[in-house]
């Protein structure tokens, strides 16, 4: 199966080549952005949509929204997932929790914007839940095609692939649900697409949002499929048996750490901004 035409291609942006070909859409590059080394996306086939930064503040999508105090937490988060990346290798991430309700989505997504503001990284960020797809719905927008419609309706992966109008971020979610998810993920035809994602642009981190680990079989399923696992626990909420029950059943070479969701001490005790 030839994939090599479905995703946005990638290129580092000279000044003057910002705007030089009328097929794509024109990149506006602030001056400190301006410089060798900022890797760009040029997005011919995706399709573009408008974010409402409303709704990204209502749904907790802090790594949009200036002087949000959440943002430094996952500045941090990026830079100890670079270097554990860069020193071990490694692209792709699956982020997932124990039960329904911690946050894994919300992570993930903040964690795609996060990665995107970087200079020498592009976002892939992917709705692996087969059975709820809840990215487009809490970025606010609206997708009828998904990972199933490639996968059972054989859909060109093209179709699926979403620009939200955020500079080197590209987002699949949407379109069809199914029962049977956990066949699905594990299926050659996803294998295939996988590893073409993890293996066609090395500057390119990929993030999957797959279901919680105590919630079926999903998790365990696709855990082989990607480099590295993000477990998100809700604070004071999520019981340390069920973390350890969910920790067990993952490969643990592939467990990068632990993200505390909803924890507010930190954010009282630090309350400052920057200016």
């Amino acid at each position: 199966m030839n994939l090599k035409n479905y995703f946005p291609r990638t290129k580092k942006v000279e000044p003057r080549e910002a705007n030089a070909s009328k097929n794509f859409m024109p990149l506006i590059m602030p001056a400190d952005k301006e410089k060798i080394g900022w890797v760009s996306p040029v997005y011919s086939k995706s399709r573009a949509i408008k974010l409402d930064p409303d709704t990204l503040a209502k749904n907790r999508l802090v790594a949009m929204i200036p002087n949000s105090p959440e943002i430094d937490f996952y500045k941090v988060l990026r830079t100890r997932i670079l270097r554990r990346t860069v020193d071990q290798g490694g692209h792709s991430l699956m982020i997932t929790s124990a039960l329904p309700g911690e946050g894994k989505t919300v992570t993930a997504i903040n964690l795609a914007l996060t990665f995107a503001k970087e200079y020498e990284q592009t976002v892939l960020l992917v709705d692996g839940d087969l059975r709820m797809q809840r990215i487009h719905e809490l970025m606010g927008y609206e997708s009828d095609k998904g990972l199933l419609d490639y996968l059972i309706d054989d859909c060109p992966v093209s179709d699926l692939i979403v620009w939200p109008g955020i500079e080197k971020l590209s987002v699949i979610s949407g379109g069809r649900t199914i029962n049977e998810s956990s066949e699905s993920l594990t299926s050659p035809r996803m294998r295939e697409l996988v590893a073409d994602m993890k293996s066609r642009y090395p500057e390119r981190y990929i993030f999957f949002d797959v279901p919680p680990v105590l919630a079926g079989a999903d998790a365990m399923a696709f855990a082989p499929l990607v480099d590295w696992i993000i477990f998100v626990v809700h604070a004071g909420q999520t019981s340390m048996q069920d973390v350890n029950r969910a920790l067990q059943v993952l490969p643990q070479e592939k467990i990068l750490g632990l993200v505390l969701n909803r924890q507010t001490t930190q954010l009282k005790a630090y309350p400052y901004r920057y200016g």
